[in-house]
């Protein structure tokens, strides 16, 4: 796979744009919350660093899903719906963070720890673990309410606005029973190809790529040709985009990612790349690799489950899956009736997410 020609686009100016709308968003709903004191600050100042940062890729396929239909009439209102992806994602983040017992998000503390240590500071009473899963919980439902009334109240015409809220709908169904899926997976203790491919679909890859680009296009008026072209692009560009976060779970720079080296291995995820090596593995390295998952792990035990995994093939493996699944994604999207600008940042964003680092 490789890039288009690289049509130029402000990226860093785009980025910079969705997050004054998410700031100007917060900012409306600290201002309904004021009454209820300094606690809902607190919740407030949590959700504003959930939203922080990040590459923002949602909003970006979701702002290309438009313009590869029509430019939009609205610039401020379009961002506005953007951001409301950028909502759904951090709300996201904060219940997967707290599922996964995950100390770190992004190189500072998980929400649900950033609470426990509110709760240890101020010496309250209870159980600070406790109050820092409750505080996770209310938190990432806020989020999450807060995404879609951010759309709902773009700024642009309810009757736009009304198909991209049924694609937002199925989005927010999709990746709640796809967490779901992997919280069982996990707890089942085993997953072959095929249930972990079924939770990368589900859990991350449609919301990730695949329905920010159809809520874009519905905004912009898409017919169901459409959207079923861009889905043709975005569903295999999602599975590539979660196969790369699989990838960089296990070998990613904690620099880089604010992870800890091999972070999917001690949360004991049952990815495609494990199911791979479980697979491909003789039967000693695999009941190595199984026993390991989900334990805590020294830098050096982190490197020899790589070194099975590498030596079983399944890294290589998942590398040559990600190459294909961005070929065919390209393939579709050469043959989409999009605009041809659009299709040229399309392109280049098809290979920022597959070849990233972080």
């Amino acid at each position: 796979m490789s890039p288009g020609n690289g049509t130029a686009w402000d990226v860093e100016g785009f980025r910079a744009r969705v997050q004054d709308a998410l700031s100007a968003a917060l900012d409306a709903q600290a201002g309904r919350l004021a009454p209820l004191g300094a606690d809902a600050e607190r919740l407030v100042a949590a959700a504003r660093t959930s939203v922080a940062g990040g590459k923002m890729f949602r909003a970006s396929f979701c702002w290309w899903g438009h313009h590869a239909v029509a430019a939009p009439a609205d610039e401020p209102a379009l961002l506005r719906a953007c951001a409301a992806l950028e909502l759904l994602h951090a709300s996201a983040l904060v219940h997967d963070d707290l599922m996964d017992a995950s100390d770190t998000r992004r190189g500072h503390p998980a929400a649900h720890r950033a609470f426990e240590a509110q709760h240890h500071a101020a010496g309250w009473r209870g159980d600070q673990e406790q109050y820092g899963a409750a505080g996770a919980i209310l938190l990432g439902d806020l989020l999450l309410s807060w995404s879609e009334e951010l759309l709902r109240r773009c700024g642009l015409p309810f009757a736009g606005v009304a198909p991209a809220l049924e694609v937002f709908d199925l989005c927010r169904s999709e990746v709640i029973t796809g967490q779901f899926l992997d919280v069982s997976v996990q707890a089942r203790g085993r997953a072959d190809v095929d249930t972990a491919m079924t939770v990368l679909r589900y859990k991350s890859a449609k919301y990730s790529i695949e329905r920010p680009l159809q809520i874009g296009a519905a905004l912009a008026g898409a017919g169901e040709t459409t959207l079923a072209e861009l889905s043709g692009f975005g569903l295999p560009l999602g599975e590539a985009f979660q196969l790369r976060d699989d990838l960089l779970g296990v070998y990613g720079d904690p620099e880089a990612t604010g992870k800890p080296a091999g972070d999917d291995l001690v949360e004991g995820k049952r990815t495609v790349l494990v199911a791979l090596a479980l697979d491909a593995a003789p039967p000693a390295e695999a009941a190595e690799l199984d026993a390991a998952l989900g334990t805590p792990l020294s830098a050096s035990e982190v490197e020899r489950l790589r070194r099975i995994i590498d030596d079983s093939g399944a890294h290589a493996q998942v590398e040559a899956v990600i190459e294909r699944l961005g070929d065919h994604a390209l393939a579709a999207l050469d043959r989409a009736s999009v605009d041809e600008t659009a299709r040229e940042v399309l392109r280049g964003l098809a290979v920022a997410v597959t070849q990233r680092a972080v």
